[in-house]
C-alpha cells in the first residue's frame, strides 16, 4: 500500500511544495536523452514531475502508481492530457507498446519492500521494454546509513505554502529491522488541529542483490552509476533487455 503522504488529498497536494527542488530528476532526463528514448514507462510517478519533463519534449510517456491522491494530483497539473496515467502498479500492466525506457525515480524502488511486488516489477518493467530498452532506477547505498540523520534536529523546516500558509514538517526514524527502515512524517498545518502523519517504510537493497535480481529475471546490467546531485550516496542501475 502507498503511504499516507501519496494518498491522504491534502498530504498529496503539499507534495511538491514542500519539496521543489527535483534536480535528482536532471540525471534522468539526460538518460532518456542519451538512449534517444521516444517511449517511456514511469513506475511510481509520486505527484507526475518527471512525467511532465519528459512530455514537454515529445516524449510519449505512460506513468503507473497505486496512489489515486497523486494521481488527482498529477493530472491537474498543465500538460498532464500529453501523459497515459494508469492507476495501479508494474505488477499488472495492460498491454504497452514497447517502450525504450522504464524508469523508477527517486524512493520508488525502495518503497517496494514485498519480495513478490518487487521481483512482479523487474518482471512487468521487462516485459513493456522493447529488446535493447533500459531499465533505470536508484536506491541509497546502505553502507551509508542515510536514516541515521532522519530525524527532527536535523530535518524540522517550515515552508510557507501558497493557499496554505506556513507548514511544519519534519522526519524521524521510528524502526530499524535489517533491510528495512521505516520513518514518519509529519506536518502540521495552519488551523488545522492535530498534525499529520505518514509512516513510510524503504527496503535497503545490497549492491550485489539487486545485481543478482536483474541476472534472474533475464535483464543485462550495463552500469551502476552514481547519482551526480548526491555522490557516493546512492546505486544508479541501468540495465538493458537483451
Amino acid at each position: 500500500m502507498p503511504d499516507e503522504c501519496f494518498t491522504h488529498p491534502v498530504l498529496a497536494a503539499l507534495y511538491d511544495p514542500l519539496d521543489p527542488d527535483r534536480g535528482d530528476l536532471d540525471a534522468y532526463v539526460g538518460m532518456a536523452e542519451e538512449f534517444g528514448a521516444r517511449r517511456v514507462l514511469d513506475i511510481g510517478w509520486g505527484t507526475g514531475v518527471f512525467a511532465l519533463l519528459l512530455a514537454e519534449r515529445g516524449i510519449e510517456v505512460v506513468g503507473v502508481d497505486p496512489a489515486r491522491a497523486s494521481l488527482d494530483v498529477a493530472r491537474a497539473k498543465p500538460g498532464a492530457d500529453r501523459v497515459r496515467w494508469l492507476h495501479g502498479d508494474a505488477t499488472s500492466l495492460p498491454p504497452l507498446d514497447a517502450v525504450d525506457l522504464a524508469v523508477m525515480t527517486a524512493n520508488a524502488a525502495q518503497e517496494i519492500v514485498d519480495p513478490d511486488a518487487w521481483h512482479g516489477t523487474l518482471r512487468g518493467a521487462r516485459t513493456a521494454l522493447r529488446p535493447g530498452g533500459h531499465l533505470v532506477f536508484e536506491t541509497r547505498d546502505p553502507a551509508r546509513r542515510a536514516w541515521e540523520a532522519w530525524n527532527r534536529a536535523a530535518s524540522y523546516r517550515v515552508t510557507d505554502v501558497p493557499g496554505t500558509g506556513p507548514v511544519a514538517h519534519w522526519v524521524e526514524t521510528t524502526d530499524v529491522r535489517g533491510p528495512l527502515v521505516t520513518f514518519r512524517s509529519t506536518y502540521v498545518l495552519p488551523g488545522a488541529g492535530p498534525a499529520l502523519t505518514s509512516d513510510s517504510t524503504l527496503r535497503f537493497r545490497e549492491r550485489d542483490e539487486i545485481e543478482a535480481d536483474l541476472t534472474a529475471h533475464g535483464y543485462t546490467l550495463d552500469a551502476v552509476r552514481d547519482a551526480p546531485d548526491r555522490p557516493g550516496r546512492e546505486f544508479v542501475f541501468v540495465a538493458r533487455r537483451p
